[in-house]
């Protein structure tokens, strides 16, 4: 190898790992203070580098969430339904889906997102999309019940991060949580009328 191909190389190594501090750094921040709050100075601060280098890898504060968003999706995915397999009852199915969907919520400090949904769209558009994707696991999960779409954005809507917050405000632990809303949803479901 050339020692200039050797420089290039390093340099790029450099530029991949200060982009990964910039992320990281912006991920810390946005938990701390919220995604509004956060500032590219505090970016900057945060990951030991100038606000040059902020701006050179990250052209806008759209730019900083937006890779911040794809670093938690990379490193945290959300749950799919291969949760289910195996699984046949109803009732199982539906506490699999809420302790998936609470913990995968918990860990990424959703909060954060609903907090500033109304302020950036950006950020409206990460709440839009986790809703379809709760909305979508949870018609995975009641497939094999034939269940109505009405009946699925209820359930959908029970296990929202806001929910499972408020039952953790009465202090239940999350298997907790999960299992009070399964069964409520369970019984929804199941309800003769």
């Amino acid at each position: 190898m050339t020692r200039r191909a050797y420089q290039l190389g390093r340099r790029a190594e450099s530029a991949d790992e200060t982009r990964r501090r910039l992320v990281q750094a912006t991920f810390e921040l946005h938990g701390e203070h919220g995604i509004v709050a956060t500032t590219m100075k505090q970016i900057a601060d945060r990951a030991g580098v100038g606000v040059g280098t902020v701006y050179h890898h990250f052209a806008t504060l759209d730019d900083t969430i937006m890779a911040c968003g794809q670093m938690v999706m990379t490193t945290y995915p959300p749950p799919t339904e291969a949760i289910f397999s195996g699984v046949a009852t109803m009732k199982e199915r539906l506490v699999i889906l809420a302790r998936a969907l609470f913990e995968h919520l918990d860990r990424i400090g959703f909060d954060v997102v609903r907090a500033d949904r109304d302020r950036l769209p950006i950020v409206r558009q990460f709440d839009d999309e986790e809703l379809t994707h709760r909305i979508e696991l949870t018609r995975a999960a009641l497939a094999p019940f034939a269940i109505d779409r009405e009946q699925i954005r209820v359930a959908a809507a029970l296990l929202d991060i806001g929910v499972y917050r408020a039952l953790q405000g009465v202090g239940l632990a999350l298997d907790q949580a999960a299992d009070a809303i399964a069964d409520m949803i369970h019984a929804r479901l199941t309800r003769k009328d």
